[in-house]
């Protein structure tokens, strides 16, 4: 079943456009606001178990899902309902990404790392490494939406610089979503005299 992830962005307001700081550091002209597509259930059933599609279409094991919370709560969540796995989150604690609340992962454990949307990948990264801290594999990243930075499954687009993510572990996304972004040193949008808005999970 094909997804036109763009429709249900554009159908919940969630497409935005204007000057944002992305939890980058870095300011763009456009921002995905996941968290209103995903405040409807079953269009974020119905997202995740497209994505589940394609993670099991390649033919990958995955034993758990884990997000870096807060914005890939919710997507991780459902992905790991659509795979029949369980689900766990990291949080950053004083600026720090860490596995607690009695989370667990198991030596060879297979986890997918799992963001609503992935742009450099640096937080599902710092995930990650939360996971090879207790000797569990990495298998997979995936991402409701990829900012183009990133290379993924089914994608004729490249990796671009930025990307932080392994080039040999393998990123699942239903569309990628190309938008400029910039160094706050050389922001024409702040050269202009507007200034950069936060509207997700850091700011309002």
């Amino acid at each position: 079943m094909d997804i036109d992830i763009r429709k249900y962005y554009m159908d919940a307001d969630a497409l935005l456009q204007g000057h944002f700081l992305l939890s980058s550091g870095n300011h763009s002209d456009h921002y995905l606001q996941s968290a209103k597509v995903l405040e409807k259930p079953d269009v974020a059933q119905t997202l995740a178990e497209a994505l589940s599609n394609q993670i099991k279409d390649y033919g990958l094991v995955v034993d758990c899902v884990c997000s870096p919370a807060l914005g890939g709560i919710l997507a991780g969540y459902e992905l790991a309902r659509a795979l029949g796995v369980r689900f766990i989150f990291t949080e950053r604690i004083e600026g720090v990404m860490t596995l607690r609340r009695g989370f667990e992962v198991k030596p060879n454990e297979k986890v997918l790392i799992c963001e609503d949307i992935i742009t450099t990948g640096g937080s599902a990264l710092e995930a990650a490494q939360c996971i090879q801290a207790q000797n569990g594999e990495v298998v997979a990243y995936a991402g409701l939406a990829n900012r183009g930075f990133c290379k993924r499954v089914g994608s004729n687009l490249q990796r671009k610089p930025e990307s932080k993510l392994p080039e040999n572990v393998p990123l699942f996304a239903l569309e990628d979503f190309i938008f400029n972004m910039y160094d706050p040193k050389d922001c024409p949008l702040c050269k202009d005299g507007s200034k950069a808005i936060k509207p997700g999970s850091r700011g309002n």
